[in-house]
């Protein structure tokens, strides 16, 4: 029997937008939007790893959990792993990395990619939805993802290339969702890998993965989630969730 984590890797200190996970949508910080619907996928525990005090009393003042992780970590995988390791003591069988900065992400999105997960041999599942505009094509904070094929509803395909930059509009291009799946031989391999030229020049971690010829899986998803990164995210996501 599968045994499945969801851990959201989650800190105070960014560049773009200081104290992220506390900013309050709908007078709810947006740490707690991702934690209960992650919970509300219903397809294992969640935890929530961070370094900062604050994010972990947000979580438990409502009965989640929040595990004070080390704040010298490079990577959100990496803290992750810390948590999968020490508390958990590489009990399950797959690890979700959950990004903290989608808090309208589907519960369903998140079920399907483990469905997925349990069906099919891959290291790593991940999602990506439509690209709709040049805009978001053009913007560096939308990760996209070329996939092997065209991607369609419950079906996975390989995924080829990840880039912050402007790829040539071609078949087979997507947004990428910042959400991965690893089995936990995948997880323990990863975290041992040094970091890798396309990682760094890019600043995207799965190309560690995909340069150490670890198998990505990428699956459709029709709602992309925002993720949020400026000031200006963060008032376009306020107007989406209040409506």
């Amino acid at each position: 029997m599968n045994k499945i984590a969801i851990i959201i890797p989650s800190r105070l200190e960014a560049k773009r937008l200081p104290n992220k996970p506390l900013k309050l949508i709908n007078r709810k910080e947006m740490i707690l939007h991702v934690y209960e619907r992650a919970v509300a996928s219903k397809i294992g525990e969640v935890y929530v790893a961070t370094p900062d005090d604050k994010i972990i009393n947000t979580i438990r003042k409502h009965g989640g959990n929040a595990i004070k992780t080390s704040n010298d970590h490079q990577t959100g995988t990496d803290r992750v792993f810390e948590v999968f390791e020490k508390e958990l003591r590489s009990e399950p069988n797959i690890v979700v990395n959950l990004q903290g900065d989608m808090p309208n992400i589907q519960p369903e999105a998140i079920y399907n990619l483990i469905n997925y997960m349990k069906r099919n041999q891959c290291d790593i599942g991940t999602l990506a939805s439509e690209i709709n505009s040049e805009r978001e094509l053009n913007d560096l904070n939308t990760v996209k993802v070329k996939a092997e094929a065209k991607l369609q509803d419950n079906k996975f395909c390989k995924a080829l290339d990840f880039s912050r930059e402007k790829m040539n509009f071609e078949q087979n291009l997507y947004h990428h969702v910042g959400i991965y799946a690893f089995t936990s031989k995948a997880l323990m391999r990863y975290v041992k890998l040094k970091r890798s030229k396309l990682e760094l020049e890019r600043k995207l971690e799965q190309l560690r993965a995909l340069e150490n010829k670890m198998s990505i899986h990428v699956g459709y998803v029709s709602a992309c989630p925002l993720s949020v990164d400026t000031e200006e995210d963060l008032e376009e996501i306020k107007k989406i969730m209040e409506k």
